[in-house]
């Protein structure tokens, strides 16, 4: 079970919790009512806590948390005890609460303050009876703290107040997941530039360079291929790209590759237009066709083809990846792939393999065909949506596109590939 689905299922019996709290003073003719409130408010608190401890947070939270509450006051505070929001009356006593609000996420403690141990010019009339403070503590680290003012004592404030601190603490819980979700794919995005063989950029400078003089017009164009080839490998954002912003990347290094391996490389791409807006992991094609250009065809005396397939298949597209190349035994390329994070071996394949799986689920791993001297096939579903999935905007401009294409001599037409 993952991580992910232990912190769902702990939210899912805080939100019983809750039920249980809210509703059972009430009529049974009011349960259903009380219920659906509380899956609403809760619903309404949890999108922006998914984005971390903010003051957006908190103040979304602390007017829905007070509503379903029913109590005099909510507030939010930081690490450090600073108030992120409050929502609600008796705003004269936070001051009296905030040493309080400091010794509870200092210490990690809870904190029951009543009121008749405040001074208070309204004694009689005076809305607040109780408050109850609760720190938000996450992997052992407190990131802030709960603040409720009751107009009641009781032990239902004390119950309610804990449980949806714990609901609050999930949702923080889920926000440092997707934060570290984010930060290793950023991890093996940056493993993949990484691994973009110095040999090929070192024969590529080779390539371009034995040309000059024999066909200065081909070598301008690999030059500039190159550039934007480089360009988009190593752009610093993005986790996500289209389907044709790939396979334009890819266009540019096979025409690279082709100038090298001369007829020894053949090429095909048969792209459907249907599928070229769907959003796929960023370099999530390019490893697969180098290795099969360097892994297969490179091998094999006399060369061979590399093709390169995108069908529409429903819900999903269908991508394939193929060399006639020398191939491999299955079952040992199916071991490497499986400790390929511990072992390095086919870490291009291997962390593609992992990101698919990551990005759209197990159901989304590579589909890999091959045997010693029969060459290789990798194919990979991808769905045409998927939630928090979308492409990101590079980050260099067109001026910098149009700058580049000036300094080797003018723009080209673009290519196409059929």
């Amino acid at each position: 079970m993952t991580e992910r689905a232990v912190v769902g299922i702990l939210a899912t019996l805080v939100v019983l919790g809750l039920f249980a709290v809210l509703c059972r003073p009430r009529k049974s003719a009011s349960v259903h009512d009380a219920v659906l409130d509380t899956v609403k408010r809760l619903s309404r608190a949890a999108p922006e806590l998914r984005n971390g401890l903010t003051e957006q947070a908190a103040d979304q939270a602390t007017t829905e948390l007070r509503q379903m509450l029913k109590c005099v006051a909510v507030g939010i505070s930081d690490a450090q005890g600073r108030l992120l929001s409050w929502d609600g009356a008796a705003n004269e006593h936070y001051d009296d609460l905030a040493e309080s609000i400091v010794d509870s996420v200092r210490h990690g403690h809870r904190a029951h303050i009543q009121h008749e141990n405040l001074q208070c010019r309204r004694r009689g009339s005076c809305p607040m009876r109780t408050a109850v403070i609760v720190p938000l503590i996450i992997d052992g680290q407190v990131e802030g703290a709960l603040v409720v003012v009751g107009g009641v004592d009781g032990k239902r404030l004390l119950r309610a107040t804990d449980e949806v601190a714990h609901f609050l603490c999930i949702q923080l819980e889920l926000a440092k997941l997707d934060e570290s979700k984010q930060q290793l794919a950023r991890a093996e995005t940056r493993a993949l530039r990484a691994q973009i063989s110095p040999h090929f950029i070192y024969n590529t400078l080779n390539t371009i360079s034995s040309l000059i003089r024999t066909d200065p017009e081909q070598s301008r164009e690999l030059l500039q291929d190159f550039a934007a080839f480089t360009r988009y490998s190593f752009r610093t954002s993005g986790l996500f790209a289209t389907l044709a912003d790939e396979l334009s990347n890819i266009d540019r290094y096979l025409t690279i590759e082709c100038a090298r391996y001369g007829e020894r490389l053949s090429v095909r791409l048969r792209i459907a237009p249907e599928v070229q807006s769907v959003v796929v992991p960023f370099l999530v094609l390019q490893p697969l066709v180098e290795n099969a250009v360097r892994h297969g065809i490179a091998k094999k005396p006399g060369g061979g083809t590399v093709s390169v397939f995108a069908h529409d298949n429903g819900n999903e597209a269908l991508i394939t990846v193929e060399d006639d190349g020398v191939g491999m035994d299955a079952d040992r390329l199916f071991e490497d792939l499986r400790d390929a994070h511990k072992t390095g071996s086919h870490v291009g394949v291997g962390n593609i393999n992992h990101r698919m799986r990551q990005v759209f689920g197990d159901d989304y791993a590579l589909m890999v065909e091959t045997a010693p001297g029969a060459g290789m096939k990798i194919t990979l579903r991808v769905p045409k949506y998927f939630p928090g999935v979308r492409p990101d905007l590079p980050d260099f401009s067109v001026d910098d596109v149009e700058e580049d294409e000036e300094v080797v001599g003018g723009p080209t037409g673009p290519k196409s590939a059929a």
